[in-house]
């Protein structure tokens, strides 16, 4: 079978979008697939296992102003048997891979990695009335029900949940290291979205109740600096900021790991997240999140709005986060790269068929 991916983001830049498509084409290529990335960033990384095409500005962000008339050109050269383009917000180049592989008649899925706020969903509304997306075979998918609630808020068509995947063999088998004290973690880009400002809010007032606390915040971006200034200006000193730390950098920081704290109130999914729970590593998140597709509260970690509460709780109770981390090394995620490639083959399935069911049809 031949697989294109359309995306504005890859690899060497890491975001979600960015790492579930490397990963997604290293899982197709090994099932046996011809996989090809279309992509918008200049100096796009060549991983072995797919074939990349740069579309590219030699300046600028990921955006191209001919991106339809080369789209086209591959598209038709490559004709693939399915083309998956994924979209974050605001997605000029996979919007013009969609009208490139409609107007090409190829089976298109659309898989949606963001929270569509109400600007966003007004902004593709818009586009749906321009492009008729939600009158065409395009069948769209989001990474979470979270995600796909505001999809299907937006566009009048049912959509399906194509998950981000992890190989739980990758996380697992460091020998896990505990001290005396609770070690809290989170790993993420340190970006407003992010909330970065309000997990250290909620450390703060977690540290208050708890005596011994220690955190680390992996991770790098805009807001490193605020981030800094906070630490310093209340005395966090128990606050560590290695930066942004490779994957076995990643992997023996979750060893090391008593808890993982996402605050993200609008997170599609949260694949760092992921990773901590499929290392054995309880979660608080918040509820509503895509987190919740693969963290249950009470199961693999606590879902609150109130973050700091469920961390001192489970600072405080070590029978239960004891449970909680047994029963996460013991047990695999529902998000394992063979269900991630089955889901993305019912999309494929439905896109021959002619497409998304409309609602009210």
């Amino acid at each position: 079978m031949s697989i294109i991916h359309v995306s504005d983001c890859f690899l060497p830049r890491l975001g979600g979008i960015e790492v579930q498509v490397a990963g997604l084409a290293d899982a197709q290529h090994r099932a046996g697939a011809d996989v090809h990335v279309i992509t918008a960033t200049r100096h796009a990384t060549r991983p072995p296992g797919c074939t990349v095409h740069p579309v590219a500005m030699p300046f600028g962000p990921p955006v191209h102003l001919r991106a339809g008339h080369h789209l086209d050109r591959l598209l038709s050269t490559l004709g693939a048997d399915v083309v998956y383009v994924h979209v974050g917000a605001i997605s000029p180049f996979a919007w013009s891979g969609i009208r490139s592989a409609l107007k090409l008649g190829l089976p298109t899925v659309a898989v949606v990695h963001s929270m569509w706020d109400p600007s966003v969903r007004w902004c593709y509304r818009a586009l749906d009335r321009v492009d008729g997306w939600s009158r065409s075979p395009l069948v769209l998918a989001a990474v979470s029900s979270a995600a796909a609630a505001r999809v299907g808020a937006a566009l009048p068509v049912d959509v399906s949940v194509v998950p981000n995947g992890v190989t739980p063999s990758e996380w697992r088998g460091i020998p896990v290291q505990r001290s005396d004290s609770v070690h809290v973690v989170s790993v993420g880009r340190l970006a407003s979205r992010k909330q970065p400002l309000h997990l250290l809010s909620v450390l703060r007032e977690a540290g208050a109740a708890v005596g011994g606390l220690r955190a680390t915040l992996a991770g790098d971006g805009p807001e490193m600096g605020a981030v800094r200034r906070y630490v310093r200006r209340h005395g966090m000193d128990w606050v560590s900021l290695p930066g942004r730390l490779d994957r076995a950098g990643v992997s023996r920081l979750l060893a090391s790991a008593d808890v993982f704290v996402n605050p993200t109130a609008s997170e599609a999914f949260g694949l760092a997240t992921l990773e901590a729970r499929t290392a054995g590593v309880p979660v608080v998140a918040r509820p509503g999140t895509g987190v919740a597709d693969f963290v249950r509260d009470g199961v693999e970690g606590l879902l609150s709005d109130d973050l700091a509460a469920a961390l001192v709780r489970l600072a405080t109770d070590s029978g239960l986060r004891h449970r909680i981390a047994a029963h996460n090394r013991s047990t695999d995620p529902p998000c394992t790269w063979p269900r991630v490639l089955e889901a993305l083959e019912a999309c494929r399935e439905r896109a021959l068929c002619g497409g998304p069911v409309r609602r009210g049809a």
